[in-house]
């Protein structure tokens, strides 16, 4: 028999990489069709997707890091909405199945999951990579 905490992990992830994928579906249609305009116009992406990375960013005003959230109504940056989800899916697994190791006496299993979260999260944002 599957344990309840496998069961709910899995109907979780199986949510998220759902609406992850709805999403990331529903932002390119939105660029594609033009009902979101893109931060970049389709003239200046074509001359500026060869430039470095550095040099792409100045270009077009790209934010780095985090700064992408003040674009994310823009067709170009929409799409990272559907990314974040599918990426924190598995952090909100983590989180939801946490009580359910609590609850059923398995403080390994509790730690090592908190211990994933705390991984992920840091892992988003961003701290590992200050700096550079």
């Amino acid at each position: 028999m599957t344990p309840p905490e496998q069961l709910l992990y899995a109907r979780w992830l199986d949510w998220g990489t759902r609406a992850g994928l709805a999403l990331l579906l529903a932002s390119f249609a939105a660029y594609v069709l033009g009902l979101a305009a893109p931060h970049v116009p389709f003239e200046q992406l074509a001359r500026a997707w060869s430039l470095p990375v550095d040099q792409y960013r100045a270009a077009v005003g790209a934010p780095a890091g985090w700064g992408w959230l003040a674009l994310a109504a823009r067709g170009d940056y929409m799409n990272y909405l559907g990314i974040v989800l599918l990426a924190l899916s598995t952090l909100a697994c983590m989180l939801r199945a946490l009580p359910a190791f609590l609850a059923r006496g398995e403080r390994a299993y509790a730690l090592m999951a908190a211990l994933q979260a705390v991984v992920l999260a840091v892992a988003a944002a961003g701290l590992p990579g200050a700096g550079h």
